[in-house]
């Protein structure tokens, strides 16, 4: 006698922001979790709040992955109405719907939601008060989503980069080999992290919240997640120029660069001296470490080669 036996269905894992760089390595990380559904702008704009109702209601996910965000810290200062939309409210909705059905909502934050001001490395119960528009709304969406009855998992992080997309990381490689000299900014202190561990991590921490919450031992959290080991922005370049330069010789011309105050370079938005985060309660939680920024640096540098 034959006995038939069927596979436990795949999760449904809706990730937001599919073309941003955390988002695009979230697709692969999360594949062989379940059936992954990545959606960009034209397919849920979270500017439009009943759209986002909407989408997620259709979808139905165990899992909601909110790697989508106004991220332009700038020029947010000019936007305040679709900042706060896209960076509050939608995630707000997100935090709504998840509580509704008992999906997971795993939600990304900032190092901006502090002052900058803290000479060690901010912890998760640090006051914040973020000093911009742009963390301002993150905090606002990091307040709402703890307060509210979803199962969620939201993650602090800093300074993103990939081998794809727009970030720092791009931008100073390409300025490296157009320039003779480049001040950066050498006042400012955290820890690049790339993307590809950000998603990696996100996907290890989803299965084991996955299967915590099959045993009814989920425990909602907001977590520190960010490489270890910690750099000034010019760090972060000259790490960059030196990679560049041992892996293409000493014929290329590449520019120099000279540290300065970020009182030398003016930007719109203020920015936080101190964005080192500890995340020490990630390792506990999930037994995770991410790997010191150097060595994470050269792995992404490697496949831009590539």
């Amino acid at each position: 006698m034959n006995k038939s036996s069927s596979k436990p269905e795949k999760p449904v894992i809706l990730v937001t922001g599919k073309d941003g760089q955390v988002g695009w390595e979230l697709q692969r990380a999360l594949m062989p979790l379940g059936s992954v559904i990545a959606l960009g702008q034209q397919q849920m704009n979270l500017a439009d709040s009943d759209q986002v109702r909407t989408v997620i209601r259709d979808i139905n996910p165990a899992v909601i992955v909110n790697a989508a965000a106004y991220t332009a810290v700038d020029k947010a200062e000019d936007e305040a109405e679709l900042v706060m939309q896209v960076n509050a409210t939608a995630p707000v909705i997100m935090a709504e719907e998840a509580s509704r059905s008992g999906a997971l909502l795993v939600h990304y934050s900032t190092d901006y939601v502090f002052n900058g001001s803290k000479q060690d490395a901010w912890t998760e119960t640090d006051q914040p008060d973020p000093i911009n528009l742009y963390g301002k709304s993150k905090l606002e969406a990091d307040l709402a989503i703890t307060a509210s009855s979803s199962d969620y998992l939201v993650f602090r992080t800093s300074w993103g980069y990939a081998s794809r997309g727009q970030n720092f990381l791009l931008t100073m490689a390409r300025l490296i080999r157009e320039h003779n000299k480049l001040n950066i900014v050498d006042d400012q202190v955290g820890a690049p992290t790339w993307a590809r561990l950000i998603a990696e991590t996100t996907a290890i921490a989803v299965q084991q919240s996955l299967q915590q919450k099959s045993r009814d031992e989920f425990q909602s959290e907001l977590l520190h997640l960010a490489s270890s080991g910690e750099t000034s922005w010019f760090g972060f370049a000259s790490a960059i120029r030196a990679i560049i330069s041992a892996r293409e010789g000493a014929n290329v011309q590449l520019a120099e660069l000279e540290a300065i105050n970020s009182s030398e370079y003016p930007v719109q938005a203020a920015r936080p001296a101190n964005s080192r985060l500890d995340c020490r309660r990630l390792e506990q939680r999930f037994g995770l470490a991410l790997p010191d920024w150097k060595r994470a640096l050269e792995l992404c540098m490697d496949e831009k080669q590539n």
